[in-house]
This record gives structure tokens, sequence and C-alpha cells, in this order.
């Protein structure tokens, strides 16, 4: 047995409490929360902007997944951290454009007013899990591999 089963090896699957606990599950977390919400405030109103919220809804979710039963550890041809980075700022992205465009055409509907508010908040929450991963991750191992950056 390797250390990267979980504790349960009949069920075969379990998800890390202490991941979803820490800073990183917890932005998850919160954006796929804002996510669901913005999905079901342009589900209420707007229903040709639908695409964005739950495409990104699904991916954060299959991230999630990803990194809280540490599956990623096992897949080890990808770069968790950049293909991370870039959901993050594609994400942000998606929604600043969707939210400017919802906020713009939504003429007093509550619904896609909300759902432009929401989107705002989202971009700040993917922003932030952008800086920290970059900050965290991509800068501590291009000091560690020592590739020179730094002394520019």
């Amino acid at each position: 047995m390797s250390g990267l089963e979980g504790a349960d090896s009949s069920s075969g699957f379990s998800l890390d409490k202490e991941f979803l606990n820490s800073l990183k599950g917890r932005i998850l977390l919160a954006e796929l929360v804002l996510c669901f919400v913005i999905f079901i405030c342009f589900a209420a109103s707007i229903s040709s902007y639908l695409a964005a919220p739950l495409l990104e809804l699904i991916i954060t979710l299959i991230f999630l997944i990803l990194f809280s039963s540490h599956y990623h550890l096992r897949l080890t041809t990808l770069n968790w951290p950049c293909t991370d980075f870039l959901r993050c700022v594609s994400a942000a992205v998606i929604f600043l454009v969707v939210s400017i465009v919802a906020a713009a055409r939504s003429s007093g509907d509550g619904g896609a007013v909300t759902a432009a508010l929401f989107g705002f908040i989202v971009v700040g929450v993917f922003s932030y899990d952008a800086f920290t991963i970059y900050k965290t991750e991509i800068t501590e191992r291009a000091a560690e591999s020592g590739d020179g950056a730094a002394d520019a």
C-alpha cells in the first residue's frame, strides 16, 4: 500500500478534510458556491449567459475533487500549479467580461444585476487564488531551482 491511498481503502475514494479546511480548500469551495449562485441568477434572468458559470462550476468541482482526494499527485504529467493558475486567470477574465455585459444589458432585471454583482465578487476570489498560487507555488519553485530570474 502506498501513502497516497485514503484512510478507508474499502471505499477506494476519500476526501481529505484537512485540505477542505485549508486556505486553498476554502478558496475552491468559495469559488464553487459563487459559481453556483451566479448560475442560478443567470438561469432566472438571462439564460444566454449560462455557459460561463456552468463551465467554471464544473471545472472548479473537478479541481476540488482532484486536490482534496490527492489524485493530482498520481497524475505527474501535468504541472498542476501552472494549470490551476491558468484556470484562475481565465475564469477571472471570463467572469469579468460576462459581469460587465450582464450589468450593461440588465435593464433593471434583478437577477442579472445580482449575477453581475456576484460575478465581480468571484472575479476577486479567482484573482486572489491566482495571486496565492503565483506567490506560493510558481515563485518559490523558481527560487528553489535557481534559474537566475531574481538576479536581474
